[in-house]
C-alpha cells in the first residue's frame, strides 16, 4: 500500500509498535527447556493484550500465532513441541494486524553459552538490513534493494536466501510488490514510490542460497550444515530516510 494519510501513518504505526513490542518480550523470555509452543503461546498473549491478531493465522491459517524457527530451520516455523536447548540459534517472525493494518518483523539470536561464529551471522545480518533501510528513498528502483542486500552480506562473508523474499504490506500481509528479491535483477524496472509500505528482511547464510520446504507445508529448512539468520523491519519509503514502523 501506499501511506498517504495521517489515519495511514497513524494505524501503521500502531500496528507497528505491538509487532515489535511482542517480539522484544518473545526474546527476553526464551529459556532453555521451554517450548516452542510455550514461548508462541506468550507472543498470543501479547497480541491480544492489544487487540491484535495474528496475520499467518488470520491470512493462511497458519497453525501458530508466530513463527519460531530453531537451528535449521530458517522461517515459517510452526510451534509445537520442539524443546529450545542452550546454544540454539533461534528466529521469531511476528506479523500483526490491528484495525485492519498489518506489521511483520522477525530477530535471530542465539542463547548461551554464544558461538562466536553465530554471533557474527546474527550481527552481520542486522547490519545489513540496516543498510539496505538507510539506502532506500523515493524514486529507487525496487532492484537496488536486492543489489544493496547481497553486496552487504557478501562483504560480511555470507550468502543471501535467493527464495525468501522482502515484500509489499499494508492492508494485507502480502501486498505488491509480492516478491521483492534479495539479489539484483536487471529484468525489474518498477521504483519505489513516496509513502510505499513495505518490509526489508534479508536472510543471511553461511553456507546454502536456498532453503526447503519441509513434510509439514510450512517450514523452510536448509539441507546442508549451514546456518541462517533473518532481520526483518516493516518500514514506509519517503523521499528522506524511510520510517521504521516495527522498533521495540
Amino acid at each position: 500500500m501506499t501511506s498517504d494519510s495521517v489515519k495511514d501513518l497513524e494505524g501503521l504505526q500502531l500496528a507497528g509498535q505491538v509487532v515489535g513490542h511482542t517480539i522484544a518480550v518473545m526474546k527476553s523470555k526464551v529459556t532453555p527447556g521451554m517450548t516452542t509452543a510455550e514461548l508462541d503461546q506468550i507472543g498470543e498473549e501479547i497480541l491480544k493484550q492489544f487487540g491484535a491478531n495474528s496475520a499467518p493465522k488470520v491470512t493462511y491459517n497458519f497453525p501458530g500465532s508466530t513463527c519460531i524457527s530453531i537451528n535449521e530451520e530458517v522461517a515459517h516455523g510452526i510451534p509445537g513441541s520442539r524443546v529450545i536447548q542452550e546454544g540454539d540459534l533461534i528466529n521469531i517472525d511476528v506479523s500483526a494486524e490491528l484495525n485492519g493494518y498489518y506489521g511483520d518483523a522477525g530477530v535471530s539470536f542465539q542463547l548461551p553459552p554464544y558461538n562466536e561464529k553465530l554471533q557474527h551471522l546474527c550481527r552481520s545480518t542486522e547490519e545489513t538490513m540496516m543498510s539496505v533501510i538507510n539506502h532506500l528513498r523515493a524514486g529507487m528502483k525496487v532492484n537496488e534493494i536486492g543489489r544493496v542486500m547481497e553486496r552487504e552480506a557478501k562483504k560480511r562473508g555470507y550468502k543471501v536466501v535467493r527464495n525468501l523474499c522482502s515484500h509489499g504490506i499494508g492492508k494485507a500481509l502480502h501486498e505488491k510488490p509480492y516478491e521483492i528479491l534479495p539479489f539484483y535483477n536487471p529484468r525489474v524496472t518498477t521504483v519505489l514510490k513516496e509513502g510505499q509500505v513495505i518490509t526489508v528482511e534479508p536472510f543471511l547464510s553461511t553456507g546454502t542460497d536456498y532453503v526447503e520446504q519441509q513434510a509439514d507445508g510450512w517450514t523452510l529448512s536448509v539441507t546442508d550444515n549451514s546456518r541462517v539468520a533473518q532481520y526483518e523491519h516493516t518500514i514506509i519509503v519517503t523521499k528522506g530516510a524511510p520510517i521504521i514502523l516495527t522498533s521495540a
